[in-house]
């Protein structure tokens, strides 16, 4: 069996027995690969996983807040005169769109 040790001193020979410019070409291609790919991941609007996280955060507060309001609203329909009254609320809008 090959110990990894021996893997690393050979590669460590290897790149200090290769020219300095081919090292220095090396280094610009790698620049040149990191700044394409960051060209190629900016036009496509990405975001961090960290932004992600925290917005899946407030969608799920804002669920939940969601969630009280519209009991807090059906049990003030419920109290009031009549019983609910405005669930067609949305039917105005849809039908402004379907004029268009």
């Amino acid at each position: 069996m090959i110990d990894p040790k021996t893997f690393d001193d050979l590669a460590k020979r290897f790149t200090e027995a290769l020219p300095p410019s081919f090292r220095q070409f090396q280094t610009e291609m790698e620049k040149n690969f990191h700044a394409a790919l960051q060209a190629a991941f900016a036009k496509l609007d990405l975001v961090t996983r960290e932004e992600f996280d925290v917005q899946q955060a407030v969608l799920a507060r804002t669920r939940a807040k969601l969630e009280t309001l519209e009991k807090q609203v059906a049990e003030l329909e419920g109290k009031a005169p009549g019983g609910k009254r405005r669930k067609t609320a949305e039917k105005p809008a849809e039908s402004e769109e379907g004029d268009g």
